[in-house]
């Protein structure tokens, strides 16, 4: 390494946030990323292990002590050749994964860890800055089609490698504009959709074709299917037309919460309430928006996609802003004797927690109180867990001001048109039926179609979709050609 012994000299380097004051009054991202000289010094840390436990705790498996070495000597180009040569979108994760090779850094035993997320996003906007970043056209043609369903990071990670080996790519998407739940679930102050843009063009010049506002389905009905669909195709005819199919739509059925009110005006599933910020973000007009302002706003959901709803709600103006999460407060900080270089379970507070909410652990919500056909209120309990099932804690009971509602509990499998319209098989879950390892890796039921990403694995992270893009493009490149060149 660069620097043998940085570790015992230097302390990791943070990232500095916009004042939370400040950054509530727009929709930008408000993060001070790492300078070049800062990145350097961060990476300086890195302890070359023996044993790299952050490469296994990374799901794409990304080589961390050599792009850090890399960074270290401020060789740009060659250490963003080594990040995409396991990740196609640094810049995706780069802001929005939640770090699991920091969790699994040796230094994390009994120090701080090195800041391998705020490198990998250093190492990305360097590489766009400065012209490193091309285009990648095969230089043969295979006259093979693949059709991609879904425009997720699973479905663009497929599509871009499957691309540059010489295949004719198509990816068909529902919604107006490509990214899947990378567009519309992530709030644009976590990552400006401008990062996904430069990708589209970048794989555009690389021969994929993009068609948008596109519904796979065969079911007659599909008023109430999401998206700004302007077309629909059937699954025999994409069968017809191409010699493999990927199916890589996202978690898109959310988790319900049925209690008495549950239909009360005010109360709206997250991706309800956040896609439209978004979409209003971009320039489109929506009438009939759904708005925080002056709202006592409750979220019901303590993860992620409920912490983007804090956010939003924080940014229209929201009089006040509670959590709730039904789980009890996990500690401060876990026993690494037990966990490292595992994930560890412990009380997490984001960027949108600092900009105004009160959280409220081991919370059920009872009902939801009605005044003229709207949400006002609701009434909620303690819970503990006994045996094998939650109970409410006598005398807990409280009444809380809510006049929005966001229900941010999860996702529980894909939308079940698209299977159903190919007839793939499904698990217990609702999930595409098909393994991640072997010769049938990625392949469902149905001859040449194959899944990746939420719609095989169920709800995830950006970082494992792009895995799973990467493995199953792997899979349909040797099913169509009987080998192939390509690496996870």
């Amino acid at each position: 390494m660069g620097n043998p012994i940085g570790f015992l000299e230097l302390e990791r380097v943070e990232l500095d946030y916009e004042d939370p004051k400040l950054r509530v009054n727009h929709h930008r991202e408000f993060v001070q990323y790492l300078s070049p000289e800062k990145a350097k010094r961060q990476a300086g840390r890195c302890m070359d292990c023996g044993t790299p436990f952050c490469n296994n705790g990374c799901p794409v498996n990304n080589v961390i002590p050599d792009f850090n070495n890399l960074v270290y000597d401020l060789d740009w180009k060659n250490a963003l050749d080594i990040l995409h040569s396991t990740n196609n979108f640094p810049e995706f994760t780069g802001r929005v994964c939640p770090a699991p090779c920091e969790a699994a850094c040796t230094l994390n035993y009994n120090d701080l860890p090195v800041g391998i997320k705020s490198i990998e996003q250093a190492i990305i906007d360097y590489g766009w800055k400065h012209g490193l970043v091309h285009s990648k056209p095969s230089a043969i043609k295979t006259f093979k089609k693949v059709a991609i369903i879904g425009s997720g990071p699973a479905g663009m990670a497929a599509a871009q490698q499957l691309a540059r080996v010489g295949h004719s790519v198509t990816v068909f998407e529902k919604n107006n504009r490509i990214g899947g739940l990378l567009r519309y679930g992530i709030p644009d102050f976590k990552m400006e959709k401008s990062h996904i843009d430069k990708r589209v063009l970048q794989m555009e010049n690389e021969g994929v074709e993009f068609r948008t506002s596109v519904l796979v389905s065969s079911e007659k009905n599909v008023d109430k299917l999401a998206g700004d669909i302007n077309k629909i195709i059937s699954a025999k005819e994409v069968l017809r037309e191409f010699d493999a199919i990927l199916l890589s739509g996202g978690a898109e059925q959310p988790r319900d919460l049925p209690v008495p009110g549950r239909n009360l005006n005010g109360v709206h599933y997250a991706m309800e309430f956040l896609p439209l910020q978004n979409k209003i973000n971009a320039g489109e007009v929506l009438p009939h928006q759904i708005r925080a302002d002056g709202k006592h706003v409750v979220v019901i959901g303590g993860g992620d996609t409920g912490s983007d709803c804090v956010g939003t709600s924080n940014r229209h103006g929201a009089k006040s802003v509670t959590q709730f999460e039904l789980m009890p407060i996990p500690p401060d900080s876990e026993d690494k004797e037990l966990v490292w270089p595992y994930w560890p379970q412990k009380l997490r507070t984001s960027s949108s927690h600092e900009e105004g909410c009160d959280r409220e652990f081991a919370i059920a919500t009872k009902e939801f109180i009605e005044e003229n056909g709207k949400v006002v209120g609701l009434k909620a309990c303690k819970v503990e867990w006994k045996g094998k099932k939650f109970e409410e804690v006598k005398g807990s009971e409280e009444i809380y001001p809510a006049d929005l509602v966001l229900l941010a509990m999860g996702f529980v499998s894909p939308m079940s048109y698209l299977l159903d319209s190919f007839g793939v098989v499904k698990d217990t879950r609702g999930n595409a039926s098909a393994v991640c390892e072997g010769d049938k890796a990625y392949q469902t039921n149905v001859k040449k179609v194959f899944t990746a990403g939420d719609m095989r694995r169920g709800q995830s992270l950006v970082v494992w979709a792009i895995r799973e893009g990467r493995q199953s493009a792997k899979a349909i490149d040797e099913f169509l050609m009987g080998k192939t060149s390509l690496t996870n």
